[in-house]
């Protein structure tokens, strides 16, 4: 029987700011925790930042990943989503042909992401600035 091993590659927009990243490497972590020892997360991004898409899925391949999930970190879809994404997605598929790449809806289109916003931004109505 073939084991299969399954990866997430958190995917953003990138910055030149490092700091920028700090709260995808925190959901990084949280994954990393809750999807145990038979799963890989990394991160990737588009641009400014490393790695880059097809670095992240080839490391996830060198590490025994059958199955990867590319989950993109963006709250709306934009021309990055639309165009840029697909173009690097079947790029990664085609070097890796018997790896299933797979790629979800950005964040921003699940309910359940915008309901944890919503509850966010609700939870700061009083809340005074702490700068």
């Amino acid at each position: 029987m073939t084991t299969v091993r399954n990866g997430i590659v958190l995917f953003g927009h990138g910055a030149r700011d490092a700091r920028w990243a700090e709260p995808f490497e925190r959901l990084a972590a949280k994954l990393r925790g809750l999807a145990g020892p038979g799963a890989r997360v990394d991160l990737a991004f588009l641009e400014l930042m490393t790695p880059d898409l097809p670095t992240a899925i080839a490391a996830q391949v060198a590490a025994g990943c059958t199955v990867v999930t590319v989950v993109p970190v963006f709250i709306g879809i934009g021309g990055h989503i639309r165009r840029d994404l697909p173009a690097v997605v079947d790029q990664c598929r085609a070097a890796h042909t018997g790896v299933e790449i797979r790629c979800a809806q950005p964040v921003g289109e699940d309910d359940a992401v915008l309901d944890a916003l919503a509850a966010y931004c609700q939870r700061q109505i009083g809340v005074r600035d702490q700068r």
